[in-house]
């Protein structure tokens, strides 16, 4: 849970010696650290609600608020991983986009509509949602990384976790987060945990075409798409 914290949230937890073991169970604990910034901008969201904040500014406000309380890291990966899909060339190449460091114009896109369409929806839903969304895409990190997907490289956090998830794990997690959805809303929850779960299978299946597996960029570009996901259909009616 330390190192979950650690990559995850710009609080100042330090862990040394990490290996494979420790990696694994770090990336299982992912969706604990869900919870907690679910929470934390459920809050935030009901304290501008209170003071008389536009829905749209609250919701621009907590994405930005997320966005440095995980020190940007997965919008880096969301960024980088479009830009990878979007160039031509074989792997290499695209793998050399994404280590770039610029945002392209795949990258720019991306950007703009997911956090544009979050922060509308997070000024939409209940607190509930806002909990379930955030876990749902910190859950996004253990299907990357469940057993048989490779990494894209031999180096970088998607070599320390690649393939580290058993089938048990993965499955019990979003089982978990179906049946939280339900107490979110009889439907919509667990739609949206389902959509999520197909989003980021489908993303999964076409970087190991795309690049040979999964890279830290891709985890980031799906715990974007999974939290985008359940926000989305949380947010209709």
């Amino acid at each position: 849970m330390r190192l979950a914290l650690s990559w995850l949230t710009v609080l100042p937890v330090r862990v040394d010696d990490v290996d494979r073991r420790v990696a694994r169970r770090a990336i299982t604990a992912a969706p604990l650290v869900g919870v907690l910034l679910g929470a934390v901008a459920a809050v935030v969201l009901l304290g501008l609600s209170a003071l008389g904040a536009p829905p749209l500014l609250a919701g621009l406000l907590v994405v930005g608020g997320l966005g440095l309380a995980t020190r940007g890291m997965h919008l880096d990966g969301l960024a980088d991983t479009a830009d990878g899909l979007g160039c031509y060339g074989p792997p290499e190449r695209a793998l050399a986009v994404m280590r770039d460091g610029g945002a392209g114009p795949f990258g720019v896109v991306a950007l703009i509509v997911v956090l544009g369409a979050e922060a509308v929806a997070l000024g939409a839903v209940s607190w509930g949602a806002v909990v379930l969304a955030l876990t749902a895409g910190r859950a996004a990190f253990v299907l990357c990384c469940a057993r048989g997907v490779p990494a894209a490289r031999p180096e970088g956090l998607g070599a320390l976790v690649a393939g580290s998830q058993s089938t048990g794990v993965v499955v019990a997690w979003w089982l978990a987060l179906a049946a939280a959805g339900a107490l979110v809303d009889p439907w919509r929850g667990p739609l949206g945990v389902a959509l999520a779960a197909a989003v980021v299978l489908v993303l999964v299946g076409h970087t190991r075409r795309r690049f040979g597996g999964v890279t830290g960029d891709v985890l980031g570009a799906a715990c974007e798409a999974a939290t985008l996901c359940v926000l989305v259909v949380c947010s209709f009616g």
